[in-house]
């Protein structure tokens, strides 16, 4: 019984380095993702999530690493983010809207030009979790681990950020400095997630395990801690019901993500409703 559970990962070195990189952008989508839950950045993660294809299709256009493209994209949204509200009146909700449909209209344009990009497009978009190599694995445990030491380092003007950004400009912090290192540790997640569930799903890891755990959690290590473990039980979970029925690995993972979510906000008000009950 316990071999429909092992053997997939055991007897499959493909699965099995899949299993691990997944585990580290799952550790590096949880401490991110806390932050775009408390912060309220949900938009521009998805926003730098669909923004970065054009970036990504003409780094492989030209020849380059996607992840070159990936990463000059997402500076571009940034800095055209930061530029536009702060030089007009629009809101940052605006600013990020127009990039956004910006940006993934020229993807879409780059990618309708050329024949080639066929494979390329399903790859950047849903990802290549079963064909990860041990460079990748090494890429995303840097990035995770720079991700983690930005965090640690950041922890307080952070903190502040999320509840009191008046609070953190009295304390002496420069909000506009930290927002946008903020962004940047978001953006760095999503560049080196998308080789592993694409473009397309990683909102989906970035969000649904952190939302889980704000559920469940009200210290921010806790919601981080309670994020690892549920992305990395959607990566084992949603790895394994690909594997047993054949479905689409990246799409699988982010289903089960989504259904963790779900199970524990049914379950949290099935509790507060008992509860309520009985102190009445």
């Amino acid at each position: 019984m316990l071999d429909i559970f092992i053997t997939p990962f055991s007897g499959n070195v493909f699965m099995l380095q899949a299993l691990v990189a997944g585990a580290l952008v799952s550790i590096a989508c949880a401490i991110a993702g806390t932050f775009v839950i408390l912060r309220g950045l949900a938009f521009i993660g998805d926003a730098i999530g669909h923004g970065v294809l054009p970036g990504i299709a003409l780094a492989i256009l030209f020849g380059f690493h996607g992840i070159i493209g990936a990463a000059l994209s997402a500076v571009f949204m940034i800095g055209g983010i930061t530029l536009i509200t702060q030089k007009s009146r629009l809101s940052s909700d605006t600013a990020i809207g127009l990039l956004f449909v910006g940006m993934l209209s020229l993807g879409v344009v780059i990618v309708s030009r050329s024949s080639s990009f066929s494979g390329d497009l399903t790859r950047i978009l849903f990802g290549e979790i079963l064909g990860i190599t041990l460079s990748d694995i090494l890429l995303q445990l840097f990035a995770t681990i720079v991700i983690a030491v930005t965090a640690l380092i950041c922890a307080r003007p952070f903190l502040l950020l999320s509840f009191d950004p008046e609070q953190a400009e009295v304390a002496g912090f420069s909000v506009r400095l930290f927002h946008n290192i903020m962004l940047f540790m978001v953006a760095l997640t999503i560049i080196v997630s998308f080789q592993t569930v694409g473009t397309l799903l990683v909102f989906g890891l970035l969000i649904a395990p952190s939302g889980a755990g704000a559920l469940l959690a009200r210290r921010v290590q806790a919601m981080m801690i309670w994020s690892a473990i549920f992305g990395i039980l959607s990566m084992y979970l949603g790895l394994l019901i690909s594997y047993h029925f054949n479905l689409a690995a990246g799409a699988s993972i982010i289903l089960v993500a989504v259904s963790i979510f779900f199970i524990v906000f049914i379950i949290q008000n099935l509790q507060q409703r008992s509860t309520a009950t009985a102190g009445g």
